[in-house]
């Protein structure tokens, strides 16, 4: 378990060090997060649902959580008089999504093995699906009087996120990954793989580590959007009782529901609503945020580990 949780806790106080040091600039930490994002974790995408066997539950689960996630959304839209005006424009879409490649996935493959990893995949596409098709409709709504529908469609559909689904499945149900991996070039795909992938979650919780930010203001919002987020959650955890019993009663199924939900926001959100950011504070607020839920991920897989080794 150590040595799950040291390096995690390493990265986080080296990104909070770099900023405290001024060792590295705001911008440059940006760009960290960019490579990351946009051309790194399409790639983690892209090879875990290629090499995934897909499950005839695949879509529902996706289309469940696609319908969990809208209703949530909701839920943060009613609920901004609870949460605190302050952060209004922005904490409906912190309620929005898990953070699966490089919170869930990791924790979730060092207790079970990679060979379930698709349970985690599988809540991660709907995540996708509401990370770069729905956030970005309702971003642009909010921030903008017309709603360009051409520009947008172009913009979501030319998303290395969406791409990296849509070509990942292709490649799976096709066979062509088969094929690969059972032709010469299947020790430089792996390795390549293997070169791409490695820096991804120690850049991001380095990122996460630099925008760690607290002030007194802070507080209140923070706890009361971080209750309401647990909340929901769990509601959509009680839902996989209701919607898939057999499912959980699989020990591998239900470790991946259990952990997942209770991981911090999706990494790409607070990416995706930029153009509704209006201060510094802000930014702190959405890493404090998620640094909250990291926390709560380390807590509750721990409890996993205690509890089922």
């Amino acid at each position: 378990m150590q040595t799950v949780l040291f390096p995690v806790f390493f990265m986080l106080f080296l990104g909070y060090l770099a900023r405290k040091k001024e060792w590295i600039t705001t911008q440059q930490n940006e760009g960290g997060k960019k490579i990351v994002f946009n051309i790194l974790f399409p790639i983690l995408v892209f090879h875990v649902l290629a090499q995934s066997e897909l499950k005839k539950e695949f879509l529902i689960q996706i289309l469940f959580l696609f319908f969990a996630w809208s209703f949530v959304f909701l839920v943060g839209k009613a609920m901004t008089s609870f949460t605190g005006k302050r952060f209004s424009n922005i904490s409906p879409y912190l309620l929005l999504t898990c953070e699966g490649g490089n919170v869930a996935l990791p924790l979730y493959i060092s207790l079970v093995g990679a060979a379930h990893a698709v349970n985690i995949v599988t809540f991660d596409v709907a995540g996708i699906l509401i990370n770069f098709g729905l956030v970005p409709i309702l971003v642009t709504k909010q921030s903008s009087s017309e709603l360009n529908w051409k520009s947008l469609l172009k913009k979501i559909f030319t998303s290395s996120f969406i791409l990296a689904v849509l070509i990942g499945i292709l490649f799976n149900v096709t066979g062509i990954y088969s094929y690969l991996m059972n032709s010469t070039f299947q020790d430089i795909y792996l390795s390549t793989i293997d070169i791409v992938l490695k820096p991804i979650t120690g850049i991001i919780l380095f990122t996460l580590g630099y925008e760690l930010k607290l002030n007194r203001a802070m507080l209140q919002p923070l706890w009361r959007l971080s209750l309401l987020r647990l909340l929901t959650c769990s509601g959509i955890i009680g839902t996989f009782f209701l919607f898939f019993p057999n499912l959980m009663k699989e020990e591998f199924f239900s470790i991946a529901v259990f952990l997942y939900f209770m991981c911090p926001t999706g990494f790409p959100v607070p990416l995706q609503i930029q153009a509704l950011v209006k201060d510094e504070e802000e930014e702190h607020f959405m890493s404090a945020f998620i640094s909250v839920f990291l926390m709560i991920a380390l807590a509750v897989y721990t409890i996993i580990t205690l509890v089922w080794k």
